[in-house]
């Protein structure tokens, strides 16, 4: 029985095979390794991904799509919201391996998903996500940019992310009514170790306002805190490097330390 795709799941399957076999060309899966992925559906990836392993992990909240990955031994099957998995204890279950991520997100969650990794990220080898094009553009984008914004600040503190490529409507069923991309996301060996609660909360406020100067937003928050140190608030977020951003969380968190 053929299965209806549910709105309220964001459910779009990709049925393209070329773009299917430059995915899973990009993961480059080998025998052995913990691959996770996130919205199985209708196992378009699922079936190339267990060519090349052993085993799969996949993670899935609809029941009926649920009931039919099931069925496949070398499934080992998450029936969940991937909101709720705790991924640390999952990689925990696969043998403490750091995790290789992948899927075709439902774009209702992309966001909120890439945070909630990023809470992970230690336990995380690299990620491979279909995505809305949009949200990749804000991922990869560079200061100075209308792209450059939250998300931009906090993924590239800890990954180092590319295009693999884009992808057309027409290569889904049904349809999306945008665009989307493949990224590659590999957790930075070398990072600036500051509190991500601290930044998450710094780079919220920073681009609260993102057509005024921070001075009327970041200012006035570094004020509140008794910041004693300097920073230029002259400028727009969206103009103000990663770096400037975890430095001044790092300025922060040594005050506070002292």
């Amino acid at each position: 029985m053929r299965h209806i795709p549910r709105k309220r799941f964001g459910q779009h399957f990709l049925v393209d095979d070329s773009v299917i076999h430059h995915i899973v060309t990009a993961i480059d899966p080998q025998p052995g390794q913990p691959v996770v992925e996130i919205g199985p559906g209708m196992a378009a990836l699922t079936k190339p991904l267990l060519e090349r392993l052993d085993r799969l992990t996949v993670i899935e909240l609809d029941r009926d799509l649920v009931v039919r990955l099931q069925r496949n031994p070398q499934l080992n099957v998450v029936a969940s919201d991937v909101l709720l998995v705790d991924f640390r204890q999952l990689s925990e279950s696969l043998g403490g391996q750091r995790l290789r991520v992948v899927g075709n997100l439902p774009y209702n969650i992309s966001t909120p998903l890439m945070f909630h990794l990023l809470d992970a990220i230690e336990v995380v080898q690299d990620q491979h996500f279909m995505l809305q094009k949009e949200v990749i553009d804000r991922m990869l984008a560079q200061p100075g940019t209308s792209a450059f914004g939250r998300i931009s600040v906090m993924l590239q503190w800890r990954y180092a992310m590319e295009r693999i490529l884009d992808v057309p409507p027409e290569a889904f069923d049904p349809p999306p009514r945008v665009d989307s991309s493949v990224v590659r996301m590999v957790p930075l060996t070398e990072w600036t170790a500051v509190p991500q609660p601290l930044l998450e909360e710094l780079v919220k406020v920073a681009f609260s306002q993102k057509r005024k100067l921070v001075r009327h937003t970041l200012g006035k928050w570094l004020e509140a805190k008794g910041f004693a140190g300097t920073f230029d608030v002259q400028r727009r977020a969206e103009e103000i490097p990663v770096a400037e951003y975890v430095a001044l969380a790092e300025a922060l968190h040594k005050a506070d330390a002292v």
